[in-house]
């Protein structure tokens, strides 16, 4: 799914124009993107966490060569995905909901 598909279905369901629901999705990614470049952890009820995480320098290998390397500290978002969504994802019997 892409953010046209997401902005195609809030036109259909709450009736507005697409270039403004385009706009809404937008908005929302872009608030959702600036919360985690300032370090926030972003919460939505009921879907999931959105969470900044620092990583350490490592050392790491390249598999071609076998030469061991520096890895860079860095920053990485990570998903921590809702109980509520984890049991709608599986289905009430643990199979996946069509």
């Amino acid at each position: 799914m892409r953010k046209a598909d997401i902005a195609e279905l809030i036109t259909e369901t709450a009736g507005i124009q697409k270039a403004e629901a385009m706009e809404m999705v937008e908005q929302v990614l872009d608030l959702i993107k600036a919360m985690l470049q300032q370090g926030e952890v972003v919460k939505i009820a009921g879907f999931g966490n959105f969470v900044v995480r620092n990583k350490g320098e490592r050392k790491g290998r390249n598999p071609r060569t076998g030469e061991e390397i520096a890895i860079t500290p860095r920053r990485v978002v990570t998903f921590r995905p809702s109980a509520l969504f984890k049991q709608y994802v599986n289905g009430s019997e643990g199979q996946a909901v069509e």
